[in-house]
């Protein structure tokens, strides 16, 4: 794109972490005006370089130029709760001044910090209702909001700023769908420069291009996630065709080398015999062979160079097909017979208010999507089925064995190494069957070895689910909340593909509509001011199992 429309330019920029893992090398980019979705597997540097980009990192080497100011809505920022709405957006002193003035107080110090800004108020409350936040207030504190409506109100914090660069890592984590829908109104309506980093197709599907972060390299589509996926498609079609000809290249080469080198042989024994026999003069002889070998030695460097050029061509073509490592996911083998009673819930009153009327029960392998807004109680009532929290009164009774996999990731021992965590969740497994799993999850060697403090989210969620996963006993229920939060692209596409063939029962709490249709949902329950109540499952239903 033309210099002068760059907003964000990286100038060979380099970045290792304190342990040596280089993740950019001569690293270049330039993002000008427009939405541009930052793609890429797990771990290949995303949320590292929105980091790099706002300042908060320092680059090994290299440039960052940025034009006007950046905001960054970080995937892992978490607030002070005692840290008051407007706190957070920044306009606590303005309101101080605004109510000192009000009251008769009119000291210069107010005027100057109320500046021109004498209808703070009213634009703060506007961006507030536009992203859903009007119920929040300005007093209300942080530890009295739901996680969705604080990265909402993280969000607005960032568009009242009004920066000319919006860099924003996984903005609809934990967001319910009318939340979510409000985030991608402003996202539609963002007229500077945007770079954000997502696993949701809806919001990926509203940027203006893709940069595929791969290898060290970006690569630019442009259009959205699906004229994305159909161009890569394309183009790895395409290589693929490129390997299959450099391979037949090769076999053809080697071929011909080999019946080089059959013909050679075979002019030598018949020289020797000639010679043996002595059937020419010696001089002729000897200059037939002089000859013969250098002809013979010319074909033998024609053939092998021609061989060399071949496996050239064959490691290019290799090299432009994608083989990104991904994760093996292998659910334990945990069938559960059609009416086996699995849980009971009864008159149930949780922490934080939520109540549950009444009796419900689940049986068999059934597969339930259990929805709701943000701050309905989901993740609570997860975590008293988990064991995690008791209830305030009623029943909650698990009849099997329950694996669960938390929204916060929070079960790792940061001061543990991978190993270490695992064999808490599996003291009887060997030290030789937690590496192999760990493995699986893309950990190997000293990789398996590392303290569970210095992962990324995507990193952590591995971990966990492969502790999870060989926990003991086997998990005949799994519980996930909000599981597709930490993953990429193909981490969730693998994910799917594990738990279609899961033959135990399953919960899975998510705002990932295109997930849990995938998953062949049996039951759909929304949690709510009313309670649990059942909700028709036929718009969560895909191409997954359709029963249990």
């Amino acid at each position: 794109m033309p210099a002068s429309a760059t907003h964000i330019t990286c100038s060979s920029l380099s970045f290792a972490w304190p342990d040596g893992s280089e993740l950019f090398r001569s690293f270049q980019l330039s993002v000008g005006p427009g939405r541009t979705g930052l793609i890429g597997r797990n771990g290949c540097g995303k949320s590292t370089l929105l980091r790099l980009i706002a300042g908060e990192l320092t680059p090994s080497s290299g440039r960052i130029r940025t034009v006007g100011d950046v905001g960054h809505l970080r995937q892992d920022l978490t607030l002070d709760t005692a840290l008051r709405v407007d706190d957070v957006l920044g306009v606590a002193g303005k309101r101080a001044a605004l109510a000192a003035v009000e009251a008769g107080d009119v000291r210069e110090e107010h005027f100057a910090v109320i500046g021109d800004d004498w209808d703070v108020e009213e634009r703060a409350l506007a961006l507030l209702d536009r992203l859903g936040l009007a119920g929040a207030g300005f007093d209300r504190t942080i530890g009295e909001l739901s996680g969705g409506e604080c990265v909402l109100l993280r969000l607005a914090a960032l568009l009242f700023a009004r920066p000319s660069v919006l860099l924003l890592d996984e903005p609809t984590n934990n967001l319910d769908l009318d939340a979510r829908g409000r985030l991608y109104d402003a996202v539609d309506a963002w007229t500077g420069v945007m770079v954000v980093v997502s696993h949701d197709r809806e919001l990926l599907e509203r940027v203006d291009r893709i940069a595929d972060l791969h290898d060290g390299d970006v690569t630019w589509f442009g259009g959205p996630l699906s004229a994305y996926e159909q161009a890569l498609a394309v183009e790895q079609e395409a290589a693929g065709r490129m390997v299959r000809v450099a391979e037949a290249d090769v076999r053809r080469q080697r071929r011909e080398l080999t019946e080089a080198h059959v013909k050679l042989a075979r002019r030598r024994r018949y020289g020797q015999k000639m010679w043996d026999t002595k059937r020419e003069p010696k001089a002729v002889m000897g200059q037939r062979k002089q000859t013969a070998q250098e002809s013979a030695g010319k074909h033998r460097i024609m053939h092998t160079e021609r061989l060399a050029q071949a496996r050239e061509r064959l490691d290019e073509a290799v090299g432009a097909v994608r083989d990104d490592e991904a994760i093996r996911i292998e659910l334990p083998r945990t069938r559960v017979r059609p009416g086996l009673g699995v849980l009971l819930l009864r008159d149930l009153e949780l922490a934080h208010g939520t109540r549950i009327r009444g009796e419900w029960d689940l049986r068999g392998p059934e597969r339930i999507a259990l929805t709701g807004r943000n701050g309905a109680g989901k993740t609570t009532l997860l975590r008293t089925l988990a064991g995690a929290l008791a209830p305030v009164s009623g029943e909650a009774s698990v009849q099997v064995p329950v694996g669960f996999l938390p929204q916060r990731l929070d079960v790792l021992d940061d001061s543990l190494s991978l190993v270490a965590n695992v064999a808490r969740f599996a003291p009887g497994a060997t030290d030789n069957a937690i590496r192999a799993r760990l493995a699986h999850f893309l950990f190997k060697g000293a990789g398996a070895d590392r303290p569970a403090g210095t992962l990324s989210g995507g990193e952590r969620f591995r971990a966990t689910l492969a502790a999870l996963l060989l926990a003991e006993p086997a998990p005949r229920l799994l519980m996930l909340d909000e599981p597709t939060n930490s993953l990429d692209l193909s981490g969730v596409r693998r994910l799917t593909s594990a738990l279609e063939a899961y033959e135990g029962a399953l919960i899975v709490a998510s705002h990932d509509m295109p997930f849990l249709r995938s998953l062949g949902i049996t039951r759909r329950l929304v949690l709510d001011e009313r309670g649990l109540h059942e909700s028709d499952p036929g718009q969560l239903r895909g191409t997954g199992r359709t029963g249990a």
